[in-house]
C-alpha cells in the first residue's frame, strides 16, 4: 500500500521516523517538507489533499505540532475528511465512524510508538457503513 505522507517543519521528525519504522510495512510517498527549516502547513496539506481528490490515493497522513492546522486546512478541500488522532483508539473511530481519509498527526504531543499504532490502526481498520452512512452524506452534502 502506497501513502501520501506530509508534514510542515514541527512534524517533520516525526514523518521520518515513521518512515524509517514503518518502511517495510507501508510504501511512502513523502511529499515534504524536507527539513525541520519553518515552511507554511497548508501547502503541504493541499499536496496530499489534492492526490486524494483526482483518486491518486485513497488515503494519506498529515503531521504538524498540534495537528490543527493541517486537518483545518484539509477539512476544507471537497471530499476529505481529516481525523486527528492522539491514539489508536480514535485512529480506529474515525475511520470505522467517520470514513476518515486522512489520519492527522499531532506531532508535539505523542510519541512515535503511538503515532505508529495510529498508523497501522488508521489503515487497517475499514469504514464500518450502516447508521454512519448518512452521517457522512450529512458531512459531504452540508446537511
Amino acid at each position: 500500500m502506497k501513502i501520501p505522507i506530509a508534514s510542515d517543519h514541527a512534524g517533520f521528525e516525526m514523518k521520518q521516523q515513521l518512515i524509517e519504522n514503518l518502511g517495510q510495512e507501508f510504501q511512502f510517498d513523502d511529499l515534504g517538507t524536507h527539513s525541520a527549516e519553518s515552511v507554511d502547513y497548508p501547502d503541504f496539506a493541499h499536496k496530499v489533499t489534492k492526490l486524494i481528490q483526482n483518486n491518486t490515493y485513497d488515503k494519506g497522513i498529515l503531521l504538524c505540532g498540534s495537528g490543527n492546522g493541517v486537518a483545518m486546512t484539509a477539512n476544507k478541500q471537497t471530499g476529505i475528511r481529516a481525523g486527528i488522532c492522539w491514539n489508536s483508539q480514535i485512529a480506529k473511530l474515525v475511520r470505522k465512524h467517520n470514513d476518515a481519509n486522512i489520519l492527522v498527526l499531532p506531532a508535539r504531543f505523542i510519541d512515535l510508538e503511538e503515532a505508529k499504532k495510529c498508523v497501522k490502526t488508521f489503515f487497517s481498520t475499514e469504514f464500518e457503513g450502516g447508521r454512519h452512512t448518512q452521517r457522512i452524506q450529512k458531512i459531504i452534502n452540508h446537511g
